[in-house]
């Protein structure tokens, strides 16, 4: 579904990935974990378009997206859920998922897809009319994760989602990510801190360190991996 070939990705002068290549498969959940600048977040803002490489491939669904806008790239079915929600704080729960399907123009399925996030996040359908600044921390990652959602996408984007959240509504953002893997064939591309949780989900993994990919496996097999468990794990 989706591959990434030989990424090179810079902050001006500064090299952030140095040699990206990895590949996502349709309907699976792939984690990418690391240390804190190991180019996590660069590599989904490279694939989203919003830090385009400098050199490199990038192909989705058999289709160069190197290149293109933003926009665009959400059009064909990437969606980005970003690091710190990034929601429309002045306005309401409502307004913010209307802009989520701002580039479509099926109003009947996206009144479906209203009543699908609103099904998985009740509380958001509780507090549609409340301006989203007024959100707990983890009602606003439901709300972005949401707003992300009416787009429709076929491959989502997470990026940190568990960031300042209590452990309790972690594990429930989780367990409705392998909702809407299970339930809408939605693959995850998932950057997270917690890596352990991550591999308790994925279906595969890659590790990053340095810009450059240094490990990967199945998400199982990099559980019981020795070096990960040191590093990631903490155990």
């Amino acid at each position: 579904m989706l591959e990434l070939q030989d990424i090179h990705t810079y902050y001006g002068n500064i090299q952030a990935l140095r040699g990206i290549s990895l590949e996502i498969n349709q309907g699976e959940i792939i984690t990418l974990i690391g240390a804190n600048g190991a180019g996590k977040s660069t590599t989904l803002m490279t694939i989203s378009g919003i830090t385009p490489p400098r050199t490199g491939r990038i192909r989705f669904e058999g289709r160069q997206i190197q290149g293109m806008s933003p926009d665009r790239i959400v059009t064909m079915g990437i969606g980005q859920v970003p690091e710190g929600r990034r929601i429309f704080p002045q306005l309401s729960v409502q307004e913010n998922l209307d802009l989520g399907a701002f580039p479509r123009a099926d109003k009947a399925a996206i009144r479906q897809d209203l009543e699908y996030v609103f099904h998985l996040f009740p509380i958001l359908s509780e507090r549609r009319h409340q301006a989203g600044g007024t959100l707990s921390g983890g009602e606003q990652q439901m709300l972005a994760m949401s707003r992300a959602l009416m787009a429709r996408p076929k491959l989502l984007l997470l990026d940190e989602p568990s960031m300042g959240l209590a452990p309790l509504i972690i594990r429930q953002i989780f367990e409705i990510v392998e909702q809407i893997n299970r339930e809408q064939n939605t693959t995850i591309f998932l950057v997270e801190q917690n890596a352990n949780l991550a591999l308790q989900i994925a279906h595969r993994g890659y590790v990053i360190e340095n810009g450059r990919i240094a490990l990967t496996d199945s998400a199982a097999n990099l559980l019981r991996n020795e070096a990960v468990q040191k590093a990631y794990l903490g155990i």
